[in-house]
């Protein structure tokens, strides 16, 4: 079930599946070669993610982003992220030992020195992920979780704009800031890495996606 739901969710963010296009359970397990059951099921927890919209009468359908969608992704990651970057200082300052941050860090390290778009995008979503689960929270965990695939995706919308190595080295500092336990430092960093990428996201992105 995991491999089905990894290879829709790569085809979404590939564009081998356009947006608003159907999602036939029929045609997927015949391409995938799988029964309908598991294809069912990954759609499911796709729409979970926000990939994917379900209907009584048109089944799945790869949703249509647009540019309100990314505008409000950004509100919520300045909310919620900032906040999460600010709490993984205090608890590393408390002496919490929370190595996850730091192998997810030497993940996206490895994909920016490959220079390899994909698994680029894969370890920024993870670095933001993984910032949220450090803090134990599991409200907040809940809360970023069906934005997890919308982010993915704007990664990858988005992985041939700046500099992934400035993008990586950002990612660093911030990392850097919540290991030292230096709590207003991380949290400053986490809201200038988010903030100061929603106005060219959303210049590069009017081009490609309507605006509602």
């Amino acid at each position: 079930m995991d491999r089905i739901e990894a290879l829709v969710r790569a085809g979404i963010h590939a564009g081998t599946y356009p947006q608003g296009s159907r999602l036939r359970e029929r045609e997927l397990s015949d391409a995938l070669g799988v029964s309908r059951i598991p294809v069912r099921e990954a759609l499911v927890r796709l729409a979970a993610e926000g990939l994917v919209e379900l209907s009584p009468r048109r089944g799945a359908t790869v949703r249509r982003l647009t540019l309100r969608d990314v505008d409000e992704l950004f509100d919520l990651r300045l909310s919620l992220e900032v906040f999460a970057a600010r709490r993984a200082a205090e608890l590393s300052w408390q002496g919490h030992a929370l190595p996850g941050l730091r192998r997810v860090m030497d993940e996206a390290e490895s994909a920016t020195r490959r220079d390899c778009p994909a698994d680029i995008a894969a370890a920024n979503t993870a670095f933001h992920a993984e910032l949220i689960t450090m803090t134990g929270n599991r409200l907040l965990r809940a809360s970023l979780q069906p934005s997890l695939g919308l982010m993915h995706w704007l990664f990858r919308l988005t992985s041939t704009a700046g500099s992934p190595r400035l993008h990586c080295e950002e990612h660093k500092n911030i990392c850097a800031a919540v290991y030292a336990g230096r709590p207003q430092l991380a949290e400053a960093l986490a809201y200038a890495h988010i903030d100061s990428r929603r106005e060219a996201t959303l210049q590069r992105l009017s081009a490609v996606l309507p605006a509602e």
